[in-house]
């Protein structure tokens, strides 16, 4: 049962830190636009309703548009809504409700709720003021805070060096993203206002578990498709930055794990075997295909007709052996010589290269001092 002294909160740093259970009552398109990762959907309107009620309330004001949707919540929709609620409310007696403002919605739900005996509170200020409050944590912290970029070579394996630090900030693994052409990952990418959200929370709760300082693969403005907050990239390319040096053949056997093996599990998982396969070897395709210009239309046609065999291939074998000959490809033609480039105009920043062991020492005294 609810706890029904539990009062409305706007402890924000506390529900995000906890994990809170929340219960979005926006409709569904509001929620689809961003949202909170321990927040599910209940709406109280769905977004034909909240349309035509909007409509009313610009047209016509306030009053007009609460009459209509007084005349919308028949008693057949207050108990289907009721019905979705009191699962959650149930199974989450520590958890808050929220809408846009934290207002009418949030109010009528609760209301509803009341009524059908299981007192419920709500974010003060809903959606908007948690939101405002992720924004502001996230750029104190990019701000405040001492920040250490990692780079190196296609396949050095920066990734799991950032994930194995306390204060390693995985901005791919926020973005479901593995930050190359071919970074695709099954699911998707987020919604951009998601990927910051999920971010600043990620910050905060490190700063919560004792970090003052933070490690972040060094990264160009988006990952995949989701922009980097401004706050931090401006603070990342003032970054020092750490060099991960590795052969050639050592970050091959690393993009054969990463990039074929994992990807063909994880795909299989998603999707299925034999459907993960599939889409596995046309996400490798539809790579190449965004890349044809910088590589040139000569060098892009003979790769692509090796892909397209290892796709069709089916034996993992050949596969993993076709698919290491475009990527050496790749490496030695495109990535490479784009990573000289690009780190050529940041020398400057510069503190320290080695060894992927002697890179990760430096970033775990660095992360102590």
């Amino acid at each position: 049962m609810t706890d029904s002294t539990r009062l409305d909160s706007d402890d924000f740093r506390r529900i995000f830190l906890q994990d809170i259970p929340l219960m979005d009552v926006r409709a569904p398109v509001e929620h689809l636009a961003g949202s909170f990762p321990a927040a599910v959907n209940l709406p109280l309107l769905d977004d034909e309703q909240r349309h035509v009620i909007g409509t009313e309330y610009k047209e016509r004001g306030q009053d007009a548009a609460i009459a209509l949707g007084n005349k919308l919540a028949t008693r057949p929709v207050q108990q289907s809504r009721i019905d979705a609620w009191l699962p959650f409310v149930d199974a989450h007696p520590e958890g808050y409700l929220f809408c846009f403002r934290g207002g009418l919605r949030s109010r009528v739900t609760q209301q509803w709720l009341s009524d059908a005996a299981r007192p419920y509170p709500f974010i003060k200020g809903g959606y908007k003021a948690m939101r405002r409050f992720l924004i502001d944590e996230l750029a104190r912290l990019s701000t405040e805070s001492p920040l250490l970029r990692v780079t190196g070579l296609t396949g050095t394996a920066k990734t799991p060096m950032i994930i194995g630090l306390d204060n390693g900030v995985d901005l791919e693994g926020i973005a479901n993203h593995r930050g190359s052409a071919f970074g695709r990952r099954p699911g998707g990418q987020p919604e951009q206002i998601d990927f910051e959200n999920n971010l600043s929370i990620d910050f905060i709760k490190r700063e919560a578990a004792g970090c003052q300082r933070f490690v972040v693969e060094d990264e160009g403005m988006m990952v995949g498709r989701c922009n980097i907050p401004l706050v931090l990239r401006e603070r990342m390319q003032e970054a020092p930055l750490v060099v991960v040096d590795m052969s050639f053949e050592e970050r091959i056997e690393n993009l054969r794990r990463d990039y074929i093996y994992d990807s063909i599990a994880e795909y299989e998982a998603f999707y299925g075997k034999e459907a993960g396969l599939q889409a596995f070897g046309d996400s490798l395709l539809e790579a190449l295909a965004r890349i044809t210009k910088r590589l040139g239309s000569e060098r892009y046609n003979k790769m692509r007709i090796v892909l397209a065999e290892a796709v069709s291939a089916g034996d993992i074998d050949r596969t993993d052996e076709l698919l290491v000959e475009v990527m050496s490809g790749l490496m030695r033609e495109y990535y490479d010589p784009m990573y000289d480039y690009q780190l050529s105009k940041k020398s400057d920043k510069v503190v320290f290269r080695g060894s992927w062991q002697a890179v990760d020492e430096f970033c775990r005294q660095w992360q102590g001092s």
